[in-house]
């Protein structure tokens, strides 16, 4: 397994592009964290979903709808949300932003063989 080790983001690194108007740049991971910004357009959804990893988000940029479990709040430049393990959470981006997500463990599932 590879692990990004450069100890240092310059924001130059390429985007991921998901598709839908969401895209994804890695800042930086090693086994025990991950460290992603999603960059997306207005109307894009970040579709609700699951997963057994620990996820912190802040707002970097934008205005988004965030739910998680069953409670919906918008949130918007300078806000942030804490997602369980195994809670269903997802966004709809109300104005243009950037998320910057910390999951631990990192999530392998991100990265192309």
């Amino acid at each position: 397994m590879n692990f990004k080790k450069e100890p240092f983001f310059d924001g130059n690194s390429e985007w991921e592009d998901l598709g839908d108007g969401v895209s994804r740049q890695f800042v930086g991971y090693n086994s025990q964290v991950m460290m992603v910004i999603v960059k997306f357009e207005k109307d894009a959804i970040g579709t609700l979903h699951q997963h057994f990893h620990s996820q912190i988000t802040y707002v970097a940029e934008g205005k988004f709808e965030v739910t998680i479990d069953s409670e919906t709040k918008i949130l918007q430049q300078g806000d942030g949300f804490f997602a369980q393990p195994n809670i269903f959470h997802g966004v709809k981006c109300l104005e243009a932003g950037k998320l910057i997500d910390a999951f631990t463990p990192f999530r392998e599932d991100f990265l192309k063989d």
